[in-house]
Parts: structure tokens; C-alpha cells; sequence
């Protein structure tokens, strides 16, 4: 078979750069091992599909060269791809820190790419396998489980590592590796930490206690819900710390994000220091938690019993619990991979690999990474977008 365009992968970037190649009068086939498109999209935000961000900036996204996204979120914008959203009516609603969902279904969001990939006539194999993808005399031949393609360019959207029960191999990287492309390591990321077993079993009491707080790795600190597990930690913060978080490093938690415990804790000692302690710190943190810091901090007895160094302390444990994670859940759970292929060996502009013409990396596989809340999404729109414009 031949086509002038093939896509490996039929998630977010693979089929936007489809539609783009398509756009331009360019024969596109996708081709995935799934049994459906856009799995990664419809399972997305609890079935409502983060699409993006209003607030799309290049800080919020990790990359050995920061800026290397800048030029295709700068070309093809959150405001463009909301632009195609509503031209399919799909409504849709902005929650905290300007993260944009589907009132409805993210289905809507799939279905919303599928009808644009047929609108300019490209095809779609799902349940195909992947084989070697080599040099050919005009362009690139790819081996499938339907036979051969021959194509003359090649778009590699195959993702990450990230959650493998959707199907998530490494073969984007292998890809890379059979051209000379030089990958940079990849790790787990957006996943939530888990603690060693002495560290966890004082705090097994407190798994399923959540609170709005802010967890920080060195200068990075991240303000949402903090949730103790029975492994570990979990919730928003602790999975956008996570992508900044090496082993062998602590992470600090505020457990009382806005308020000052000590402030509160001097000033009901005042009003009626016959408040049992743990009471008092229930003010601030649920009471499961306020049972255990008053247990670490060796305090006990009324507010009237501690004076002002006590409660200072009590306030520092409460502003700045630190721990030591031990590590993740690893990619079962990671909501992206970190890391992937080197953006030193593309083209910023266009997602090429600068020394092999017609081979370009989009999405996931390369190493760019977007905080929690639509910036992965984002940075596949943009990134197929701007591959599209050339494959």
C-alpha cells in the first residue's frame, strides 16, 4: 500500500496531525494496535476529558530544553483547539486553575477527530501491529500486520510508557533509537509516591484523609488536594510534584495551605486554653490528621499547657511535614512518561528529525511533559498540529 503520510498511533496528536496532513490533500493512514481510538482521551478526566488549559504558558512544561515547545503552543493555541471544539458544538466548562472539560462525554472529544480524520478522507487500521520501520527508496516503508506501507513520511504519535493496560508500549522509542535519535530517560510522571513500610505504618490511620494544601520538591511547590493512601500520597499536588521529585529527595507538605496554625493556636489559647490540643488542631486539619501530629509532636494535654515555642512547633509540623518517598506507582498508574526523545534532535518548528527527512515525533514520545490539568492534551494538539503543516 501507499500513502503519502502515515501516523503511528491514534491517540490525541497522531489523529490531530492526520487531520492536519489531511487538510493539506495529503493520502493519511493512522494505524494503531488498539481496538479503538483515543482510549487515552475517553478515560481522560474521570470520562470528561481535560482538553486543555486557559492558561498555557511554556513554565508548565518540563523538557531538557524548556523552550523547545514554544513554537508550536504558540502557533497552534489553547484558543484554536477551543475553536474546533465549539465548531462541533461540543459544550464544555472551565473548573479550577483554568482547566477546560466536556459538560458531557469526552466521547465527544474522539468522535469530534474521527469525523474530521474521515472529513479529508484519511483511513484508520486498528488492531494492526507495528513492525520495523525503515528507509525506502522514496521515503519509508512500515511493515504491519496487514502487510507493508509504504509512505513518504512517517509521524511517530505511539506515547509513552504511561498507563500499559491501554496498550502502552516503548516501541516509539525503539523507532527513535533504529534512526540515531538519542533518547533522554525516562521515568514515571504525574503518578502518585509511595512511602518505605516504617514510614507508612503511623500514618496507615490516616489513608483516604485528604486536604487542600501544597506540596513542594526544592523551589517547585504545587497548591491542590493532598491525599495520604495506604502506600503513600496521592491527589493533585503530590502527582504534579512527582514529575520534579528524584529519588533519595524528601517533599515538604503544607498540611494548612492559607491559614497560620500558630497565629490560631496562640489565639484560641487565649480564648480558652481548657481546649484539648488535638481539638485545637482540628481547627485547621481533619481530625485524623490532628490526631496524629499531636502524637508526633510529642505534645499532649490542653492548649494552656504549651506555650508559645510548643505551639511553634506543633504550627511547623502542621506547615511543613516532610517525608521521604521511596518512589511511585510506576507507570501503571503515571498519567504521562517523562522524559523520551531528545528535542535536540527535531525541529522545533515542525516535529522533523533534523537528520532524517520525513520522520517526525509528536506528542508523548518526545521529552516534553505538561503539568496536571490539560497541558499534555495541549501539547498534543499543538504538537500534531505542527507536524500536520509539513508531513
Amino acid at each position: 500500500m501507499q500513502v503519502d503520510v502515515i501516523v503511528l498511533g491514534a491517540g490525541a496528536a497522531g489523529l490531530f496531525a492526520a487531520i492536519e496532513a489531511g487538510r493539506r490533500g495529503r493520502r493519511v493512514l493512522v494505524v494503531d494496535h488498539a481496538r479503538a481510538a483515543g482510549e487515552k482521551i475517553r478515560i481522560s478526566g474521570g470520562g470528561r476529558c481535560n482538553f486543555t488549559n486557559m492558561d498555557i504558558r511554556p513554565e508548565c512544561f518540563l523538557s531538557q530544553n524548556p523552550r523547545f515547545a514554544l513554537s508550536a503552543l504558540k502557533r497552534f493555541t489553547q484558543w484554536d483547539f477551543i475553536a474546533r471544539v465549539d465548531a462541533a458544538d461540543i459544550a464544555w466548562h472551565e473548573k479550577t486553575l483554568g482547566q477546560l472539560f466536556c459538560d458531557g462525554s469526552a466521547k465527544q472529544i474522539v468522535a469530534m477527530l474521527l469525523d474530521d480524520l474521515a472529513a479529508v478522507g484519511g483511513q484508520l487500521w486498528l488492531e494492526t501491529e507495528l513492525g520495523a520501520v525503515t528507509r525506502a527508496e522514496q521515503g519509508f516503508r512500515v511493515d504491519t500486520s496487514r502487510g507493508p506501507v509504504q509512505a513518504a513520511s512517517v509521524i511517530v504519535a505511539t506515547g509513552g510508557k504511561s498507563i500499559p493496560k491501554m496498550g502502552a508500549t516503548g516501541i516509539g522509542y525503539r523507532i527513535a533509537e533504529g534512526f540515531g535519535l538519542p533518547l533522554v530517560e525516562t521515568r514515571p510522571a504525574l503518578v502518585p509516591l509511595t512511602l518505605a513500610d516504617q514510614v507508612l505504618e503511623p500514618l496507615k490511620a490516616l489513608a483516604g484523609t485528604a486536604v487542600d494544601g501544597r506540596a513542594s520538591a526544592g523551589r517547585t511547590g504545587f497548591d491542590e488536594a493532598i491525599l495520604f493512601t495506604h502506600r503513600g500520597l496521592s491527589g493533585p499536588a503530590i502527582l504534579q510534584i512527582s514529575s520534579y521529585w528524584r529519588e533519595g529527595d524528601s517533599i515538604r507538605l503544607d498540611l494548612a495551605r492559607g491559614q497560620d496554625a500558630a497565629a490560631g493556636l496562640r489565639r484560641l489559647r487565649q480564648e480558652n486554653g481548657r481546649v484539648a490540643l488535638r481539638t485545637a488542631l482540628a481547627r485547621h486539619v481533619p481530625d485524623r490528621l490532628a490526631r496524629y501530629l499531636e502524637e508526633a509532636s510529642g505534645l499532649q494535654g490542653n492548649l494552656a499547657d504549651q506555650n508559645n515555642a510548643a505551639l511553634d512547633r506543633l504550627a511547623a509540623l502542621v506547615h511543613g511535614f516532610t517525608l521521604t518517598p521511596v518512589g511511585s506507582e510506576g507507570y501503571r498508574t503515571a498519567e504521562v512518561t517523562l522524559g523520551g526523545v531528545d528535542t535536540n534532535a527535531l525541529d522545533a518548528r515542525t516535529m522533523q528529525a533534523k537528520d532524517v527527512p520525513g520522520l517526525f515525533f509528536i506528542g508523548e514520545v518526545v521529552d516534553v511533559t505538561g503539568w496536571l490539568g490539560g497541558y499534555n492534551f495541549q501539547w498534543a494538539w499543538s504538537s500534531g498540529w505542527a507536524a500536520g503543516q509539513v508531513a
